[in-house]
């Protein structure tokens, strides 16, 4: 007879098969009682694998925790040895990976933090964060691909730090690239999820200066003697508080080209800033806000501007008209909410006057006139806790307004001894 071919079972395993074959070596026992013996024993020998595997899930976790614990010392190269025994468990564990890429950028080795980061997302493509933080090496490593990669994390992204991080750097790049244009949307939406950060806010204005030249650049060399040209210098000299040289620009402007949308406007502003008191400057003010209607149509802009020269000629009830018009127009207007309640503290109606003036404080808190005017109805209202707290607003906001003035007043001065600030005949 041949001999039959055993397979490679435990010892206890072959028992049982020999015993359902040749009978039972267990002291008479039946076949049943053989087959569950089989049956046993091949319940415990399946159970092996997971039990292993739980095992080694412990040992992982266990690793895991004491680098966490590592870090949190501050040991890094122990945390490393603990991320490098879970890697020699379960090579494509993506939490060590991620761990250790996060331990090399924070020591600025991105070429082996990009390794460790790629490793992660390839294992687990869900790790967010770490994708950002792939991106960063990217973008500090001259990789083409980082533009990509930081992109598609800025907006995914929920972690407010490193999402500021993942935008600045892709600001960074576009810069780089010379593609300004591009970052627009990432810088306003960093200044919207960190409004007082300095240095995004210095990169903003960066970013808007640059963009604003490249484009009078390039209205510089396509239409020099353009009305638009002679408008933009004219902004600008109003910018540097030289209203008088401004009004002149305007007027070449209009002598170019009558047609130009808001010239009008823009003019009789920059007359009546030329001369508030002067009853021949707010006539001719007037004429040209008279002009804007005629050219563009009514506005509550227009209205405000009416407003106020009716104010100057102390002439209430028509000041209290325009205002009322542009208030109409735009409720949301804070220049028609402060005349208004300019207008009626005069018309000593401080009750009503308070209603707009609280919305002017709402609509524009940096508004040191509305903040005083407030605080005056306040205190005519018998209010003086809330008089006290608007006052010491007003102040505070007046108080740094100032600083800031007499910080871009040197600028120009350093600017004009350096022979880079330009007369206005010079634009």
């Amino acid at each position: 007879m041949k001999a039959r071919q055993r397979t490679h079972l435990p010892a206890f395993l072959l028992l049982a098969v020999d015993s359902q074959t040749s009978g039972p070596k267990f002291g008479g026992g039946s076949s049943k009682k053989v087959i569950l013996i089989v049956a046993l024993c091949l319940s415990a020998l399946l159970t092996l694998p997971a039990q292993t595997t739980a095992r080694h899930e412990a040992e992982i976790r266990a690793h895991l925790l004491r680098a966490a614990e590592d870090l949190t010392r501050n040991d890094p190269n122990s945390a490393t040895k603990e991320l490098d025994a879970v890697l020699s468990i379960d090579p494509k564990n993506a939490e060590a990976y991620a761990n250790l890429g996060l331990i090399a950028f924070l020591q600025r080795d991105y070429q082996k933090a990009s390794k460790n980061l790629r490793k992660a997302v390839t294992f687990n493509p869900h790790l967010e964060k770490s994708q950002a933080l792939l991106g960063i090496c990217q973008a500090r490593l001259a990789d083409p691909s980082a533009a990509a990669v930081l992109e598609k994390s800025f907006s995914r992204l929920t972690d407010k730090p490193l999402q500021l991080q993942v935008g600045m750097a892709l600001d960074t790049l576009y810069q780089q690239q010379g593609e300004p244009e591009r970052a627009v949307p990432v810088m306003q939406k960093l200044v919207d999820l960190n409004p007082d950060d300095v240095d995004i806010l210095y990169m903003a204005q960066r970013l808007y200066r640059e963009l604003a030249d490249d484009t009078l650049d390039k209205l510089a060399v396509l239409a020099p003697g353009s009305a638009r040209m002679q408008q933009v210098i004219a902004e600008r000299l109003v910018n540097v508080g030289d209203a008088q040289s401004a009004a002149e620009h305007y007027k070449k402007a209009l002598e170019i080209d009558l047609r130009v949308p808001g010239l009008h406007f823009e003019l009789a502003q920059a007359i009546l800033e030329s001369g508030r008191s002067n009853p021949a400057t707010q006539d001719e003010a007037e004429k040209e806000l008279n002009a804007a209607v005629a050219a563009d149509g009514d506005s509550a802009s227009v209205e405000c501007e009416l407003g106020a020269i009716a104010n100057l000629r102390s002439d209430t009830d028509q000041a209290y008209a325009h205002y009322s018009r542009a208030f109409a127009m735009n409720p949301g207007s804070t220049q028609a909410q402060l005349g208004l309640g300019q207008v009626l503290m005069t018309m000593e109606k401080p009750q009503e006057a308070r209603k707009y003036l609280e919305m002017a404080v709402k609509a524009d808190p940096l508004n040191t006139a509305a903040h005083y005017r407030l605080a005056s109805i306040y205190k005519l209202l018998q209010m003086p806790d809330a008089a006290q707290k608007e006052m010491h607003l007003f102040q505070e906001i007046k108080d740094t307004k100032d600083r800031v003035r007499a910080l871009y007043k040197q600028m120009r001065s350093q600017y004009r001894d350096d022979g880079v600030g330009l007369s206005g005949d010079e634009q």
